[in-house]
C-alpha cells in the first residue's frame, strides 16, 4: 500500500519536469505514455483471439505456499520511490494521479507533469474526492500498490531480482490512486486481511491482485487464496484486468462498481475499510506535530516510512525540504 501505510506512498517529484508552460487542465491520458509494463499480466493467458483470462482460472495457476520471513525487507529493495521508469519526464506518482483522476490541472512550467488538482472516483470507498495538492491536502489521495511491496517480498519478490522488483514497484498495472485513509488502513495487507469497503469493487480488486502476482511470479498463501476464491464466487465471469487504472475495471466484469458523490472537497475523511478477518491491518497514524524538531531527522523517505511517519508535513518533526521534492509542504507522500 502507500508508504504512509507501509508500502504505497512516495514523494512526488517535479525535478524531472523542465521548462515553462502555462498551468492547464487536461484529461488523465494526456500527461504520460503508458509503459509496456502496464499491459497484460501474462500474455500467454490471453490467447490470440482477444479473449480474456477468467480470474478464477488465473488464481488456480498461482502457487500456494506459506509466507516467507520479512527479514531483509526495505522499500529500497524495490528501487527509488516513484522512479520515472517509462522515461516520459514525470515520476510515477504524478503519472498515476493524472491517469486515474478527471479534470486534472498541472503546475505551470512542468510540461503537464506535476498534478495540482483533480477529481477522483475512488474505487476503494466509492466516494468522489476532490484532490488539491498542498501541505494539508495532498494525502487525501494516495497511490496504492495493489499488491503491497512488503507482501510481495514475503511471497516471492526476494527471488525475482532488483530490476524486476523496481518494475513491480512502478508498474501502473499494480498502482491505483485511492482514498488516503483507506490506503493507510490497508497497510501491507493481502486479500485475507483487507478488502475495499466498496463491495462492488472487490471482484475487480482481487482480480488485479491475481494478475500482478501472475505477472511477477509471486505466490499466495492458503488463506489469501481462499479469500480470493470466496470473492470470485460472487462474480464468476470476472476476468483478469489487461491494463492499469480503475477506468477500465467495469468493462472486465459483469459487476460494475459505483461511486457516491461526497460533499467534502480536498481533505478526505477516514472511511470504514472492511477487514475479512481479525488479522486485518489497522489504521496507520501519521505524525501530527505542528512545530519542527531539529532532534529528529531522516536520511530519506524510506527511513520515514520505516518509522511509520509518512507523509511528513512542513512543521512536523523530521520534515525537511530535501524530502519534499516538489515543494508542496508534504514530504514522502
Amino acid at each position: 500500500m502507500l508508504s504512509s501505510c507501509g508500502d504505497s506512498t512516495g514523494a512526488s517529484s517535479a525535478s524531472s519536469a523542465a521548462s515553462s508552460s502555462s498551468s492547464s487542465s487536461s484529461s488523465a491520458s494526456s500527461s504520460s505514455t503508458t509503459p509496456n509494463d502496464a499491459t497484460t499480466p501474462n500474455d500467454t493467458d490471453n490467447g490470440t483471439d482477444g479473449s480474456r483470462t477468467k480470474a478464477t482460472d488465473a488464481l488456480a495457476k498461482l502457487p500456494v505456499k506459506g509466507r516467507a520471513p520479512k527479514t531483509g525487507y526495505t522499500r529500497e529493495q524495490f528501487g527509488p520511490a516513484w522512479a520515472d521508469v517509462d522515461g516520459n519526464g514525470c515520476d510515477t506518482r504524478n503519472d498515476i494521479l493524472a491517469r486515474d483522476m478527471q479534470n486534472v490541472t498541472y503546475r505551470s512550467g512542468t510540461h503537464n507533469c506535476v498534478v495540482t488538482s483533480g477529481t477522483l472516483a475512488d474505487p476503494y470507498t466509492g466516494r468522489t474526492i476532490n484532490f488539491k495538492r498542498g501541505q494539508n491536502t495532498s494525502s487525501a489521495v494516495q497511490i496504492d500498490h495493489v499488491v503491497a511491496l512488503s507482501d510481495a517480498w514475503q511471497k516471492g519478490a526476494q527471488q525475482i531480482g532488483a530490476d524486476k522488483r523496481k518494475r513491480l514497484a512502478n508498474d501502473p498495472y499494480n498502482l491505483l490512486a485511492v482514498d488516503g485513509p483507506a490506503n493507510q488502513q490497508k497497510s501491507d495487507g493481502d486479500a485475507a486481511t483487507w478488502l475495499p469497503a466498496n463491495k462492488s469493487y472487490r471482484c475487480a480488486y482481487v482480480a488485479r491482485q491475481i494478475g500482478v502476482k501472475a505477472k511477477y511470479s509471486l505466490w499466495v498463501t492458503q488463506a489469501e487464496h481462499d479469500a480470493m476464491a470466496t470473492i470470485l464466487a460472487t462474480c464468476p465471469t470476472q476476468t483478469v484486468p489487461t491494463s492499469g487504472g480503475n477506468a477500465t475495471e467495469s468493462t472486465e466484469s459483469a459487476h460494475t462498481w459505483t461511486v457516491t458523490p461526497s460533499p467534502t472537497s480536498s481533505a478526505s475523511t477516514p472511511s470504514a475499510a472492511s477487514s475479512p478477518s481479525s488479522a486485518g491491518a489497522s489504521t496507520a497514524s501519521g505524525s501530527s506535530g505542528s512545530s519542527s524538531d531539529s532532534s529528529v531527522s531522516y536520511r530519506n523517505c524510506a527511513a520515514v516510512r520505516a518509522a511509520g511517519k509518512a507523509p511528513l508535513h512542513r512543521g512536523d518533526p523530521g520534515y525537511s525540504t530535501k524530502l519534499d521534492r516538489d515543494g508542496d509542504g508534504v514530504a514522502c507522500e
